[in-house]
């Protein structure tokens, strides 16, 4: 199977990730992808049928972006492969699209976590980020006896750090965008650190313009991509070309 494009810590593949994938025989510590929604008109928005089963085969952990209604529809794709739902998170855009003038303007999309067998074998770390003001905490001390003998006294330290919220507000890509999906390396960057331990691999069956790969890159993860649409693999190509050097 030759790549389309070979980096340092990227590779990419161009076709059907269901011919694609399985050839590999590659494993991924976990999935970071946006699949085809299929709920539009547009050539490419295709849902493809049984890619959750073919993922379910190659890694233990996904995010994978999706509309409520796409989550509902296929459903079971993902539970007769063995995917079980952990947690949701929500992308706030400061500016989201509203055609329809009967619903709420839509400013958010949803990435849902998946895993397969043990949640406790399952690599999940929250990244942190800065407390915001008015969060922060004062040192704690205590010399409390417990119900079975005496506590010693500890001291809480306050590092100036939470943990990140399961709502991310960041801006949307606009005019930036090679991929009319695409998400800001930034986000993706903070769902690989949570599923993907350093110097791990990270999938992604639905490249497009390489934003997942790209993200992986920076955060110091192998990635491994594959695109259907040449234009898209090429463009994701001449980005991962471009990209800054992964973090150490």
């Amino acid at each position: 199977m030759e790549p389309y494009y070979t980096g340092d810590h990227v590779t990419v593949y161009l076709g059907d990730m269901r011919e694609i994938l399985p050839a590999l025989e590659v494993q991924a510590d976990c999935i970071v992808t946006d699949p085809p929604y299929g709920e539009t008109s547009l050539a490419w928005d295709q849902w493809p049928d049984g890619w959750p089963a073919i993922t379910a085969t190659v890694a233990p952990s996904m995010w994978c972006f999706g509309s409520m209604r796409m989550f509902l529809n296929h459903r079971s794709d993902f539970e007769t492969a063995g995917w079980k739902f952990s947690q949701d998170v929500v992308w706030e855009k400061p500016n989201g699209s509203g055609f329809a003038k009967d619903r709420f303007r839509r400013v958010h999309e949803i990435a849902s976590h998946w895993y397969r067998g043990e949640w406790r074998n399952t690599h999940h770390e929250v990244p942190r980020t800065a407390a915001y003001p008015g969060q922060k905490q004062r040192d704690r001390r205590t010399d409390q006896p417990g119900h079975t003998g005496t506590i010693g006294t500890y001291v809480y330290k306050d590092d100036g750090t939470r943990l990140m919220r399961s709502v991310i507000r960041m801006p949307s890509m606009n005019g930036r965008a090679l991929h009319p999906t695409e998400k800001p390396v930034g986000l993706l960057a903070s769902l690989i650190e949570y599923a993907c331990p350093p110097g791990g691999t990270v999938l992604d069956p639905f490249a497009g313009s390489g934003s997942t790969l790209d993200a992986a890159q920076q955060v110091g993860r192998h990635a491994i991509g594959i695109e259907a649409y040449e234009p898209y693999a090429e463009a994701a190509a001449r980005r991962l070309q471009q990209a800054p050097l992964p973090a150490t």
